[in-house]
C-alpha cells in the first residue's frame, strides 16, 4: 500500500512537472504571446473582407466557412448514428400505436417538480433558442442551442410522462419530420450558391451580412437555426423511442418472462 502511494505521487509530480515545463516553453503566461500568422489570417477574414462571413465570434465562421466541408460530415456522421439508433429499435405502424396506448396510469412526480419543470422548460426553450441564433455574435450555435433544447423534452418525461409528451402533439414521427426539415434546410443552405455562381457553402457575398441593420452572419445563422433544429428533434426522437415502458418492448417482441 506504501510502496502504490509512492508511485502515485512520483506519478503525479512527473505530470506536474511537464505541464510546468509544457507552459513555460509556450509562453502562455509570458511576453511575445501574439497572434500567430494563421490565426490573424482567421481574424482578419472573419469579419472583414468581401468573401468573410462578416462574423466577430471567429469560431462559428471557421466551422462553417473554412472548414464546412468537414462541420457537414460530422453532423452527418452524428445522425446517421441516430438514424442507426432508431433502426435498431424500428416499429411497424401497429407497433407504434401499441406503445402509444396508456394501459395504466403512468408514475408522475410530485406537483412541485411539475409545476417547477414547467417554468425550467420555458426557460430552456428561451435559454436554446438565443444559443443557436446569437451563435454568429457569441459562443454557441446551433449544435450546442439543439443539444440544450433536447433537455427540455427529457425533464417532461422524467417529471410527467412520454405519454403527456406525445398527448401534446411531440411523437417519434413528428420529431423526425423536424429533424428532417433541419437536415434539408442545411443541405439547401449549402447549395444555394451554386444557383449564383459561386461555390457549395460559399458565404458571402451571396448571402447578406445584415437584415434591417442586423448583424446575421451571412449564411451562419440560417445554419445555425437548422441544425438547432435537427439536433433537437433528433434527441427527443431518440429520448422518445428509450422511454417506452421494457414491458411494452418485451410484449412486442414476444419475450417470454
Amino acid at each position: 500500500m506504501r510502496g502504490k502511494g509512492l508511485i502515485t505521487a512520483v506519478i503525479i509530480l512527473t505530470f506536474a512537472a511537464l505541464m510546468t515545463y509544457a507552459v513555460v516553453s509556450l509562453q502562455v503566461f509570458g511576453e511575445g504571446t501574439g497572434v500567430r500568422p494563421l490565426g490573424e489570417f482567421y481574424l482578419k477574414n472573419s469579419y472583414f473582407g468581401d468573401y468573410s462571413a462578416r462574423s466577430p465570434e471567429v469560431v462559428t465562421s471557421i466551422l462553417w466557412d473554412y472548414r464546412g466541408i468537414d462541420t457537414l460530415f460530422e453532423t452527418a456522421v452524428f445522425f446517421l448514428a441516430i438514424i442507426g439508433s432508431l433502426t435498431v429499435f424500428r416499429l411497424t405502424r401497429e407497433q407504434e400505436k401499441e406503445v402509444k396506448k396508456v394501459e395504466s396510469a403512468p408514475t408522475e412526480l410530485t406537483p412541485i417538480v411539475k409545476d417547477v419543470t414547467k417554468v425550467i422548460v420555458v426557460m430552456i426553450l428561451a435559454v436554446s433558442a438565443s444559443i443557436a441564433l446569437h451563435g454568429h455574435l457569441t459562443p454557441g450555435g446551433g449544435f450546442q442551442g439543439g443539444s440544450a433544447l433536447a433537455v427540455a423534452p427529457l425533464l417532461i418525461i422524467a417529471a410527467y410522462s412520454k405519454y403527456t409528451l406525445e398527448g401534446h402533439g411531440m411523437d417519434k414521427t413528428r420529431a423526425l419530420i423536424l429533424r428532417s426539415i433541419g437536415l434539408l434546410g442545411i443541405a439547401l443552405v449549402a447549395l444555394v450558391p451554386l444557383l449564383s455562381d459561386g461555390f457549395i457553402m460559399q458565404n458571402q457575398p451571396i448571402f447578406p451580412a445584415e437584415i434591417g441593420g442586423q448583424l446575421i452572419g451571412g449564411s451562419l445563422i440560417y445554419y445555425n437555426f437548422f441544425e438547432f433544429l435537427a439536433v433537437g428533434a433528433g434527441f427527443t426522437a431518440v429520448f422518445l423511442l428509450l422511454s417506452i415502458p421494457e414491458e411494452k418492448f418485451k410484449k412486442i417482441l414476444g419475450v417470454k418472462k
